[in-house]
Parts: structure tokens; sequence; C-alpha cells
């Protein structure tokens, strides 16, 4: 059974005379007449009674009716909402990041895309960058921002923000009052640190940084969030080198120091699936990139 079999159908259940059904149908009368009897074979009942001037319904007819009135409008609706998806105008957007992007533009970056999408519902989770890889292959994500660029060749990335490192450390601590901090003067200190297992990346990249300086730090803690990590150190409980966003963070006891010698810096990457092919994805981004460069992104009713 074919759409055009039931859209016959309901044609001429309206009509009721196989004539203006097929002019309505912009077709002859006689494959009307045939796509009929083909319905009425693939359904297994007589649709119709059929008179020298005009049809009715049988009872199958009446109730064949309207289902296929129903299965109409579904498919008229899938056909629209998939018009929608491709214009970007519906559809959902399922994003992962890490917390640093709370303080990386992507709040103000989807008020702004809500507002030129207010069809499109977004859902977010803050996951660490493994855990939004492992969701990406798995199409459990359409976009993740993460903190490493090693990735599966099924994702494709875009380096969105490298920042430097600051030093992060307590209001009453005894190198507070200092504007640069020299990170030999860390040496002996306990580090708050992102778990290996959550940031291997991160967490390997601080150990080199202060390897390159001449010791090993002490860690005092392991935690999952940057959050986490400026919230132990506003508390005095260790110190620790955080991404220049975290900054914004504005934590009551946290004092935030540039650090040399230079060290490495904090890098951002969006990533989605290689293969996938998402204006809402890549509006978002636009988005993003022309709030980093300081450029005002378009808003809705924007003159194309």
């Amino acid at each position: 059974m074919e759409l055009r079999h039931l859209r016959y159908f309901a044609t001429l259940a309206e009509e009721l005379h196989f004539g203006r059904a097929a002019t309505r149908l912009n077709m002859s009368q006689p494959p009307l007449s045939v796509a009929i009897r083909q319905l009425e074979e693939r359904v297994g009942a007589q649709l119709f009674e059929r008179m020298p001037k005009e049809v009715r319904l049988t009872p199958a007819g009446r109730a064949f009716k309207e289902s296929a009135r129903r299965v109409l409008a579904q498919a008229e609706e899938a056909v629209a909402e998939a018009r929608d998806v491709a214009a970007g105008l519906a559809g959902r957007l399922r994003i992962g990041f890490v917390g640093a992007m709370l303080y990386r533009g992507l709040p103000q970056a989807l008020g702004v895309f809500q507002q030129r999408h207010p069809g499109v519902r977004v859902s977010l989770q803050e996951l660490n960058s493994g855990e939004q890889i492992g969701e990406l292959l798995h199409d459990r994500l359409d976009l993740g921002f993460v903190h490493t660029s090693r990735l599966p060749a099924t994702l494709q990335q875009r380096l969105l923000v490298a920042e430097p490192f600051l030093c992060c450390l307590p209001a009453t601590h005894r190198l507070a009052r200092k504007k640069a901090i020299d990170l030999r003067d860390l040496a002996g200190e306990p580090f708050v640190l992102f778990a290996r297992a959550v940031s291997p990346d991160y967490h390997a990249r601080i150990l080199s940084v202060c390897a390159s300086a001449g010791f090993q730090p002490e860690i005092g803690h392991e935690v999952r969030h940057w959050l986490a990590v400026v919230s132990l150190v506003s508390q005095g409980l260790g110190v620790a080198l955080v991404p220049q966003a975290m900054e914004r963070s504005r934590l009551p006891g946290a004092v935030f120091r540039p650090v040399g010698p230079a060290v490495a810096q904090s890098e951002a990457y969006a990533v989605w699936p290689t293969a996938a092919d998402n204006p809402l994805v890549d509006d978002l981004l636009a988005i993003l990139s022309a709030a980093r460069s300081g450029k005002r992104p378009a808003q809705a009713g924007d003159a194309p």
C-alpha cells in the first residue's frame, strides 16, 4: 500500500464521484478506478459501492476513512518536521560540555541560539572529555566541548579557545599580594588537581608544567570539575593552575595571578561526528566564534 493510494481514497471519499475526484487529483478516471481496486484488494474489503452516477462508502470504507486521514496527516507532519529540521527551525541539539565552558561564553551563545531557533529543544550535560567522546560515538550527543584533541577518526574538532593558565591562590596565601607568580615559588605547596581518571590530558599537563619549573607538585586533592578546584582553593585547601576563564567564576576567597615562566596554554575544542551534517551545530559554533572575535552575533529578526 502506498501513500498515493490513501490520497486517492481520501479524495474519492470526500467527492463520492470518480470524475470529480479525478479532476481534483489531476488525473484521468480510469487510473483512479484501478488504484481504488488495488487498494480494496490490499485491504481485503470493498470500500465503495459503485452506482451509475455516484459512489457510496461501505461500512468498511467509513472505518477506513478515519484511519487514512490520520495516516495522511502524520505523513504531512513528518514532511514538515523534516523540512524544519533541515532548515534549522526545529529539532533538538544535545550538547556535552566541560565546566570551564560556562565561563567561556557558552551560556551567552546558547541564549542567542535559542532566540534564533525557538523551536529547537536544547539539552545540556556536564561531562568530562572522555565521557563526551563516548556519548558522541554512541550518538547520544550532537556536539561536545572538550579539553583534548586526541579523538577517534569518526569525530572532527575545531579549536575554540587557547588561553593561558593562571595561578589560583587562597586570598590569604603568602603569595596572593604578588602581581605575578613565579611557578617555582609553588614548590612544596599542596595542589588541587583534576583527577587523572577524569581528565588525563589536564592532569599530565599540570605535572609537566611543574616539572619544567624543577619540582613535582604535592597533590593534596583531586576533583572532577574546575569549579570544585577553585572552590577548594578559596577555602585554603591548596593552590592550583587553572584556565584563565575560571577567573570569571569570582568565588570569594580565591585570587588569580599570571604565572611565569610561560606555561602551556589551556585549550578547548568543539567536537562532533565527522559524518554529521547538522545546521544547528554549525550555527551554534558560528555564534561562539563571532562572540570570541568580538563581532555581534546575528539576532532573530536581523535582515538577511
